[in-house]
């Protein structure tokens, strides 16, 4: 074992662990690089580091980091490709060792760095910094040897893998800024088609209630006022929602939504608040709640309707001073959030019944927006068809369309469903369409019987004039079909809201031939 170069060859192993880890540290460069040439001095003794970089820009070749130089002798290193040894290193790629700098032509000094080169004897080592085989930087040292012939082999052992590091560190850095340049542009190109899509000229209506609707929207949007969207299930009650908040100078801020209805008590809170770790059982980590997630943004609760009264009591508060806990924490948190909430219940009723918070409701109701049922825009039914009916051939790639016939069916019947109903009504069409033209003869298969109950419901009388037993029959059905829809189709439950036995809703729904499944209703 040679003794003699153990100390140095402990040195070398140190600074390459050190270097390591400066690189590991920290995905900023300049911040990396500057560390690495002061291990390099201070373990090493190789002085006036510098690491130079092409400059796309002016295609010069100038100081990115240095350690043991000015300001100013940094701002002096400036080299054109094949200038000097910098350049020449860059342009062959290939290291480069000076012995004496006072004693080679191609050192240029241009940093004026080292004072008179005669007096002492300054070796200058020059190697370049690769990534897949292209010379991208280059990597300097000053190296002073007072005693004793200079062992250069070593030296440009170690800067080669300090190089290669420095290397991978610059290719790491560059795919991490492709990658952030690439969300970034994503994103902003998301927001655009988010703004477009929920345009409020984007959304089908032209009747006189939806052109209310509409203004009010308009009028809202810029403001950070609470609303409070009343009407039917499937009237479109959360596309109102994010047209409020895409067209509001929060729309680069999230929109988060949460459906009430849809989580059990036990979690509303929760997912409301968020919860720390511990809170209770399950609870393996903090989480952030949709408020904390909607801050500089805008929540949409939707079906606010069916929120518990334990948990109406701190949405209250929120709403109150934009302040809360999370479950199972003592730390207030404040945040900035616009909420839009939305409901198809009579929360008039409600409050006279106890379930509601008086309270809570007009906080909520500062601004309300009521979006009419399809059966009061029935104007706007066929320009819903036409949209629906032209997204779906696009999406299945079909070209189907409706005979007059069949559309002025759809345009009298009563739609309980609303929006919703038409939009999955359309899309059922086109997925099952085996004939361009969609006629009562060509109905996809299934749904013979829900257009023939649309055609009992839509049929005109023998007479000019319905007689009383007409009208009653023709309403007694369109509530039964209503309420079977709104059980989903159990008779039982449908039979308890008409007021009747289930023996006699199923004999009522025979004698008015209405489909026994809701999706054909």
């Amino acid at each position: 074992m040679d003794t003699q170069n153990t100390p140095l060859k402990i040195a070398e192993l140190t600074a390459l662990y050190e270097i390591s880890r400066a690189l590991a540290s920290s995905l900023d460069l300049k911040e990396t690089s500057h560390k690495i040439l002061e291990i390099l001095s201070s373990v090493l003794d190789m002085r006036r580091g510098t690491l130079t970089l092409l400059d796309p820009e002016t295609d010069e070749l100038v100081i990115e980091t240095a350690h043991g130089l000015t300001e100013e002798e940094i701002a002096r290193g400036r080299f054109k490709v094949g200038e000097g040894v910098t350049g020449r290193v860059f342009e062959k790629g290939e290291p480069m060792i000076v012995p004496d700098v006072g004693r080679e032509p191609l050192f240029l000094n241009r940093t004026r760095s080292r004072g008179d080169l005669t007096k002492e004897r300054i070796a200058f080592l020059c190697m370049p910094v690769k990534i897949h085989g292209e010379t991208i930087g280059v990597l300097s040292v000053d190296r002073l040897f007072k005693n004793g012939s200079p062992d250069f082999d070593e030296d440009v052992r170690v800067l080669t893998v300090v190089t290669s590091l420095i290397g991978q560190a610059v290719k790491f850095q560059q795919t991490v800024s492709r990658e952030k340049r690439a969300l970034l542009e994503q994103n902003i190109q998301l927001q655009s088609e988010l703004k477009n899509r929920y345009r409020i000229g984007n959304i089908v209506g032209q009747s006189k209630v939806m052109d209310e609707a509409f203004r009010s929207v308009l009028q809202v949007c810029k403001s950070k006022a609470t609303v409070l969207l009343r009407g039917e299930s499937g009237t479109g009650k959360e596309l109102i929602a994010r047209a409020i908040h895409y067209n509001s100078p929060r729309a680069e801020r999230p929109f988060i939504k949460i459906n009430c209805a849809a989580l059990p008590e036990t979690l509303l809170e929760s997912e409301l608040f968020g919860h720390e770790r511990g809170a209770f059982t399950g609870a393996t980590q903090l989480r952030k709640g949709r408020f904390e997630l909607a801050d500089g943004g805008t929540l949409f609760l939707d079906e606010i309707g069916d929120i518990p009264l334990a948990t109406q009591v701190k949405l209250l508060r929120v709403l109150q001073d934009q302040r809360f806990e999370r479950v199972g924490g003592s730390q207030t948190l404040s945040v900035d959030v616009r909420l839009v909430a939305a409901t198809h219940r009579n929360l008039e009723a409600a409050i006279e019944e106890g379930s509601f918070r008086e309270d809570l409701y007009y906080r909520l109701n500062v601004v309300p927006i009521f979006l009419p049922s399809l059966r009061e825009r029935k104007e706007d039914i066929l320009l819903l068809i036409e949209y629906f009916l032209s997204r779906r051939n696009k999406e299945h790639r079909k070209q189907v369309r409706i005979a007059p016939d069949v559309l002025n069916v759809m345009v009298q019947y009563h739609w309980p469903g609303n929006v919703r109903e038409l939009e999955n009504c359309i899309e059922r069409i086109v997925i099952m369409a085996e004939s361009p033209e969609i006629t009562f003869q060509s109905m996809p298969a299934g749904m013979t019987a829900y257009f023939q109950d649309v055609r009992e419901v839509t049929r005109p009388a023998a007479t000019d004039k319905p007689t009383l037993r007409t009208t009653v029959e023709h309403l007694e059905r369109e509530q039964m079909v209503e309420a079977l829809k709104k059980c989903g189709g159990i008779r039982s439950r449908a039979a308890r809201i008409l007021g009747i036995t289930p023996r006699q809703i199923g004999y009522k729904m025979k004698k008015y031939k209405i489909a026994s499944h809701p999706s054909e209703m």
